[in-house]
């Protein structure tokens, strides 16, 4: 099985059905895995449709549960390191290998509780959420922000390390401001003083470009559902947005997989996270 193929193969059909992945509207509670409680990372957000606790078939009989006949499992991947000798040095070592597993969402389960808390939202508190996240993170990162009343673009410009916005009240609503907020500082996280995962030879329309919108998308939508706030239907859902993005995934099927790593590690430094190893 091609992994890379089958993952891109999945989120195109999404984007087929005319959802786009990387907008997630679950608010509060990401996916975790039910027993490790760990929470799914990357790619697997796009992958998994819900949020909530998902389940191998052997973890829900472990439970002392089952999986509801009928149900259909979705897919998560990780890599595994494994061990080749070099043929021309002899040596062994180490590199990494992409594996899968399929996980059921606890409600395609029976005789199994929920060990989460019910989730009350507030509109108010999310909205200051991620004013906070957006906040700390020019506090800390020390991009310079602009905000112009009158301004009509949204950019990060690399040379000055600066974020351009419109001020709030030019967006139609608080979501499609912070949403395009974090666009934005997902692409100074890739600054040369930070992830340096920017180009200069990232032309518009090329595949380096292509890559880095991705990557801000997807971190983005990573920032905001942490935040609670739900993803606005926007202009960009729309036929011609979603047709190029089907496009370009079936010329290079690690795109995705490869975007939404870089998206998570985006997303880690806006939030403050420590970088694992």
């Amino acid at each position: 099985m091609n992994i890379y193929q089958a993952v891109t193969d999945r989120i195109i059909a999404q984007l087929e059905n005319g959802v786009i992945p990387w907008r997630k509207t679950w608010r509060g509670s990401e996916p975790i895995n039910y027993v490790s409680r760990k929470a799914y990372r990357g790619i697997n957000l796009l992958l998994l449709p819900y949020g909530g606790e998902w389940l191998t078939f052997k973890q829900a009989k472990d439970a002392g549960g089952n999986v509801k006949k009928g149900e259909k499992s979705s897919i998560i991947v990780f890599y595994k390191q494994i061990e080749k000798e070099n043929a021309e040095t002899g040596k062994t070592e180490r590199f990494p290998i992409l594996q899968y597993s399929n996980v059921f969402h606890i409600s395609q389960c029976e005789g199994i509780e929920s060990k989460l808390e019910p989730i009350v939202s507030d509109d108010i508190q999310t909205i200051d959420a991620a004013q906070s996240i957006f906040d700390g993170y020019i506090s800390r990162s020390g991009v310079a922000l602009k905000s112009v009343e009158g301004n009509n673009e949204a950019f990060y410009r690399p040379s000055t390390d600066s974020i351009t916005l419109p001020i709030i009240g030019q967006f139609e609503t608080a979501n499609e401001y912070y949403n395009t907020a974090f666009h934005e500082a997902a692409h100074s996280t890739g600054h040369k003083s930070r992830l340096n995962r920017l180009t200069e030879t990232a032309a518009f329309g090329s595949g380096d470009y292509s890559r880095e919108e991705l990557t801000a998308e997807i971190s983005a939508s990573m920032v905001m559902s942490i935040a609670g706030i739900e993803q606005p239907n926007t202009f960009e859902n729309s036929v011609a947005y979603i047709n190029s993005w089907i496009k370009k995934l079936r010329e290079d099927t690690k795109a995705i997989v490869t975007a939404s790593g870089k998206a998570q590690k985006a997303t880690d430094l806006i939030l403050g996270i420590p970088e694992t190893v």
